[in-house]
């Protein structure tokens, strides 16, 4: 019988630095393939998603997945070991994908009204499945890195994962071009699903440090505990107020892919550049976060996150008439996309430690009530009131956000 392993070491750290980097290289090559603000909404745009169906779609994948974290979080944040949790859930996002993929090669025969219905379907599974690892990652990474290599390793794994999406980047743009529907879309999905099960074999290299549990809580007890922790930290009240507001552009980035259809109609090319702008701006921005992981710091990064998401929804109504300036909008959506994600990691790791980071990622997702509704709220808003008026209420909720920032107050961030 192996072991358990229960004090961190700088070996036991550096070997565990290198499992998550494997991961994350082959992540970042999937990622394009399955990319959830251009490539699935485009996909069912063309499988005739009108924009309600996209609002209940970016729901499920970006609001969904993470309010499915509260339920998920008391049964993990009970068990020591979190790392065969997070590889079944690994795995079910493959098969979700592979599905994905046969689907849609197969979806000529299929009525399309029964096409969408099951695409999500495997969506939901593939998001949720993707909410339950999530807990796993973040708890892992909190007590498998030595804390003076996390804000080191962020970085890297984003510059290294930024490279690999920037070069897949540009092979999606060729598949979709050399391809038509439904083939090139199948193309991707097999490639997203073979690429995620190869960086999954870096889950299994890494060497699970374990906390004890000294006590374990069932989900009422749980409930009970969550207003009690958001109440003595405020810290986690500010981040939950946080990510609320300024998240909200990470449910936006979806339907500028929709606003183009409108404005432009939504051609290959046109799906293959938004992508390749899009990762140009996150490889950018991981370069500079990267050269500059020593000294930036993740409060001063929320405040760029909330200038770039702020301005995004404007941007969009005022290059609305202009097809290469608002496909340059998705290099904008790059650097926020790694801004924020870099800084809301961070700092939902340091305010928390590996008693109750399982709890706080729980929380964290569950907590986010905006992004989960608001995707189908604008859907339905974009129909009755039109674009301008949702982009304008979106552009002032996420300004709100400036507060919550403003009112972080940990040394550490």
């Amino acid at each position: 019988m192996k072991k358990n392993i229960t004090r961190l070491t700088k070996d036991i750290s550096k070997h565990n630095y290198l499992a998550f980097v494997w991961h994350g290289i082959f992540l970042s090559l999937a990622s394009n393939f399955m990319d959830v603000h251009t490539i699935i909404p485009a996909m069912l745009l063309k499988a005739g998603a009108n924009s309600i169906l996209l609002g209940l779609a970016t729901t499920i994948m970006i609001g969904g997945s993470s309010l499915m974290q509260i339920f998920f979080a008391r049964s993990l944040s009970n068990k020591s070991h979190k790392k065969q949790p997070l590889l079944i859930a690994i795995n079910l996002r493959v098969m979700a994908l592979f599905m994905i993929s046969f689907l849609l090669l197969k979806s000529e025969l299929i009525p399309n009204y029964f096409l969408i219905l099951i695409l999500f379907i495997i969506i939901t599974i593939f998001s949720f499945s993707g909410s339950y690892a999530s807990i796993s990652y973040i708890d892992i990474i909190g007590k498998s890195i030595l804390n003076d290599r996390r804000k080191d390793f962020f970085s890297f794994k984003q510059i290294i994962g930024s490279i690999g999406v920037f070069f897949s980047a540009l092979f999606v743009r060729h598949l979709l071009r050399i391809y038509s529907y439904p083939v090139n879309y199948s193309v991707l999905f097999l490639g997203a699903g073979l690429f995620l099960f190869i960086a999954s074999l870096g889950f299994w290299m890494i060497k699970e440090i374990i906390v004890p549990i000294k006590t374990k809580i069932d989900f009422k007890t749980f409930l009970k505990i969550v207003p009690k922790e958001i109440q003595k930290n405020r810290n986690l009240k500010n981040y939950l107020l946080l990510i609320n507001t300024l998240g909200l552009t990470m449910s936006f980035i979806p339907f500028m892919i929709l606003f183009a259809k409108h404005n432009f109609g939504l051609n290959n090319k046109m799906i293959g550049n938004i992508l390749f702008y899009k990762i140009s701006g996150m490889l950018l921005t991981s370069i500079i976060l990267y050269k500059k992981s020593k000294t930036f710091e993740y409060k001063k990064l929320l405040r760029i996150s909330l200038l770039l998401g702020f301005s995004l929804p404007i941007l969009a109504l005022i290059f609305k008439g202009n097809y290469s300036l608002y496909q340059l909008l998705f290099f904008i959506a790059g650097i926020f996309l790694t801004s924020f994600n870099v800084a809301r990691n961070g700092v939902l790791v340091e305010i928390s430690n590996n008693e109750n980071r399982a709890i706080y990622t729980g929380i964290s997702g569950a907590g986010s009530i905006l992004p989960t509704i608001f995707p189908l709220i604008s859907g339905i808003f974009i129909n009755f009131l039109g674009y301008e008026t949702t982009f304008v209420i979106l552009s002032i909720i996420i300004g709100i956000g400036l507060f919550f920032i403003n009112g972080l107050n940990c040394k550490k961030i």
